[in-house]
């Protein structure tokens, strides 16, 4: 079960959540294994080496390696998480991801970082706006993209008990508190945050609280809508989409991913299979590649800020 927090300030930093669920698993199962693609600084993952020497593996800058090796690994008994920034975990070795992975019945746990706009100075060559794309495409793949520090740190220890190929995708840096501490969830089920009678808004990732925030602008126009954490883009969950729709004067998707492909084509997939008459909205980033910025710079160049996506939701729902 999960519960709002009222404290929607900046949380800790994603990479250093990753790092103690990482810890806490390795503490319960001495097979679970970690390795990086020499981002280890980065990442903060060469303090899993302080406390778990013979655990910790940097491979180098050599991702399509890494994953051949977490493959292996995982022959030999280990439950392998590897990481590296979202397009070198995704679109760099996907044939890896495929073959070495799903095709073989591998269990690999991916931690794709920074993706989208998060991605900042790095530049266009280091944003991902199409991994979950990507990772779609891929029979029984699992990919999920966490709202904050609670929903990623619950996310990579449900992941430390599956099999199979798993991705999460998230900022490096803190994001905005959306869940108190201790709230749980249940892969391949959304979150219904908010109820409202209007519209739907199906959201995903650190773009949750600002879409919990643009809730509340709209209610001050007398627009209510739903709200739904999405987290688990696939499997999606089709039964609550499909139940919040009734009704619905129209649907929105908001993602920090390209609109081909991620969030937004999931739920069209779904409205349009099912004969849903219903107007949709995809809020993401459309036919374009990254650039160098700040994040802060690049999430308003992309049209991804709390003012910029109200005014485009305000626009569809004229």
């Amino acid at each position: 079960m999960f519960t709002l927090t009222d404290d929607k300030k900046v949380g800790k930093e994603l990479r250093a959540t990753v790092v103690d669920a990482l810890k806490d698993v390795m503490a319960e199962n001495d097979q679970v294994i970690a390795l990086d693609a020499d981002l280890g600084g980065a990442s903060k993952w060469t303090d899993i080496a302080k406390t778990h020497p013979n655990r910790f593996i940097n491979v180098g800058i050599a991702e399509a390696n890494m994953v051949g090796v977490a493959a292996g690994l995982n022959l030999a008994g280990f439950t392998p998480f590897i990481h590296t920034f979202g397009p070198f975990a995704t679109r760099r070795v996907l044939d890896q991801i495929y073959l070495s992975g799903a095709y073989s019945k591998n269990t690999i746990n991916i931690f794709g970082s920074d993706p989208g706009f998060a991605a900042g100075h790095n530049g266009g060559t280091h944003t991902t706006w199409e991994d979950m794309a990507l990772l779609r495409s891929i029979p029984d793949v699992v990919i999920c993209d966490g709202a904050d520090e609670v929903q990623l740190d619950w996310i990579i220890k449900e992941f430390s008990k599956m099999t199979g190929v798993h991705y999460v995708r998230g900022n490096r840096k803190g994001v905005k508190n959306v869940y108190q501490a201790g709230s749980t969830f249940e892969i391949g089920k959304g979150n219904l945050l908010r109820e409202g009678s209007d519209y739907l808004i199906v959201a995903a990732g650190q773009l949750v609280s600002e879409v919990l925030e643009i809730a509340d602008q709209l209610a001050d126009k007398v627009v209510m809508v739903d709200v739904i954490d999405m987290f688990t883009i696939k499997p999606l969950d089709e039964e609550l989409l499909l139940e919040r729709l009734i009704g619905k004067k129209g649907v929105i998707t908001i993602e920090n991913h390209s609109i081909i492909g991620g969030l937004g084509s999931a739920v069209a997939e779904v409205i349009a299979e099912n004969g849903i008459a219903v107007p949709l909205k995809r809020i993401g980033v459309d036919n374009r590649f990254g650039q160098v910025g700040t994040p802060e710079f690049l999430q308003k160049e992309f049209g991804l800020t709390t003012e910029t996506m109200l005014e485009r939701l305000k626009n569809f729902i004229k």
